[in-house]
């Protein structure tokens, strides 16, 4: 079932990157910018990113990007997409799969002072097994040996972090072994790696916790 609503969400956004209007983001107010996994598109976070940025103080960011490139390389996109935002908005990155592995990577070796969180949902952090026999760089990085899966574990980044994992995960293995080790860690049983992203559980934790920091005072 998660296939299929990917199915019918994947040609959307993917012509060009997803980003607020500057005159619309007023001082104080939060982006919130998602990533989507493997084989996906933005598009297929929409039921996501529409929840989340119900709150007119959240406005959402996003960009699609074809497999193939490597971690560094979709995180310096990533940064491009950053730039683009107002200065003065705090932000939050959220990914799902290897897009939650880019956005650590990027919070914790380009770091933004806007950053505030970042949230990962099905992220392998600690690797997939014979991910490395793949041609794919994007792939490879998830390498159980991976050493960008190494160097993000090992970073001293403290901005908070949550990973959302999935119990029937097939494609990352162990939930809690593939969270990001010293961080929060969710666990949603009877659930899978794709149907994470439309779990009402795990959108209403991602909304929670983006949530708690747009009303801290």
């Amino acid at each position: 079932m998660a296939f299929a609503r990917q199915a019918t969400l994947l040609g959307r956004d993917t012509q060009r990157a997803v980003l607020p209007r500057e005159a619309d983001v007023r001082q104080g107010d939060h982006v919130v910018v998602f990533l989507h996994g493997l084989f996906a598109s933005a598009g297929v976070l929409r039921p996501l990113r529409d929840r989340v940025t119900r709150d007119p103080r959240l406005h959402d960011a996003a960009l699609s990007y074809a497999p193939g490139p490597d971690v560094d390389e979709l995180a310096e996109r990533l940064g491009g997409l950053l730039a683009d935002l107002p200065a003065h908005a705090k932000v939050h990155l959220v990914g799902h799969s290897l897009g939650g592995i880019v956005c650590r990577h990027l919070a914790a070796h380009r770091p933004d002072p806007r950053v505030v969180q970042t949230i990962s949902l099905a992220s392998p952090f600690g690797g997939v097994r014979a991910a490395s026999l793949f041609a794919v760089r994007g792939v490879r990085d998830l390498a159980e040996e991976s050493v960008v899966l190494r160097r993000i574990r090992l970073s001293p980044c403290a901005i908070p972090h949550l990973s959302i994992v999935a119990a029937d995960d097939t494609v990352a293995g162990s939930a809690v072994a593939h969270a990001l080790p010293g961080f929060e860690v969710m666990v949603l049983d009877r659930c899978g790696h794709n149907a994470l992203l439309y779990d009402p559980r795990a959108i209403d934790a991602v909304e929670a916790r983006i949530r708690a920091l747009v009303d801290a005072p």
